[in-house]
């Protein structure tokens, strides 16, 4: 029997990746993904086509509100930063950082987890190629670990849960790579902050440069649809 994990699932290339990485290595995939009231809403859909042509055994989508808190340019009225240069991205905290947003999602992972009887939560974080968010680090994810072990009932019976980063010291184009070695079809993911309505990316906003960027240098073309060339 294959053992079970929990894969955080948000619908872009490296939750996707993530997961793709986690079947590779036998796991029985329960993906998680939160919709958490973001702007795009549409990366929802992303995460639906990603985990159906995975085979995952079971895709749950929890609702947690945190436009009710707001103070992020993906849930509040805050304007999305544009055409900043590569440079400049992660050298300063974004708008877009929705506070402790990873801290929440792997709270809720690790309470499924806990009642699937599943020792492993994925999350694609990466410290690379990101825009400087706190918790997407090294340090981070130790620390997460260390209270899954301590707060749950299977921790300290000895049943202790793995948090599973392989994508925190990869570049953005290795990761590319890996996906499509791992027969990844990234034309169904999603990464763009602010999408039109009929679902093209914007071009201009961080995740999108970061994005094309990774496909370039990764020599692969970005099956993306974006408003600009």
């Amino acid at each position: 029997m294959k053992p079970k994990a929990v894969v955080l699932l948000s619908g872009g290339v490296d939750s996707s990746t993530t997961l793709a990485i986690a079947r590779d290595r036998g796991f029985d995939l329960y993906a998680l993904t939160v919709d958490y009231g973001q702007k795009q809403i549409i990366e929802i859909s992303a995460a639906r086509r990603v985990a159906s042509a995975m085979g995952v055994s079971l895709h749950e989508i929890v609702e947690i509100d945190l436009r009710r808190f707001g103070g992020s340019a993906l849930t509040d009225k805050i304007d999305i930063p544009k055409s900043r240069s590569p440079g400049v991205i992660g050298e300063t905290m974004p708008v877009t950082y929705v506070p402790a947003r990873n801290t929440i999602m792997l709270s809720v992972a690790l309470g499924w987890a806990e009642a699937l009887g599943a020792r492993h939560i994925f999350i694609g974080v990466n410290a690379v190629d990101y825009s400087g968010y706190p918790d997407c680090r090294f340090e981070f994810i130790q620390a997460f670990q260390r209270l899954a072990n301590l707060a749950t009932k299977n921790g300290i019976e000895g049943r202790t849960f793995t948090i599973e980063a392989p994508l925190i010291s990869m570049s953005k184009p290795d990761i590319i790579r890996t996906g499509i070695r791992l027969g990844l079809d990234y034309s169904l993911t999603h990464s763009c902050y602010d999408p039109t309505p009929e679902g093209l990316a914007c071009g201009r906003c961080d995740s999108c440069i970061i994005r094309r960027r990774g496909f370039a240098e990764a020599g692969v073309s970005d099956p993306a649809r974006y408003v600009t060339g």
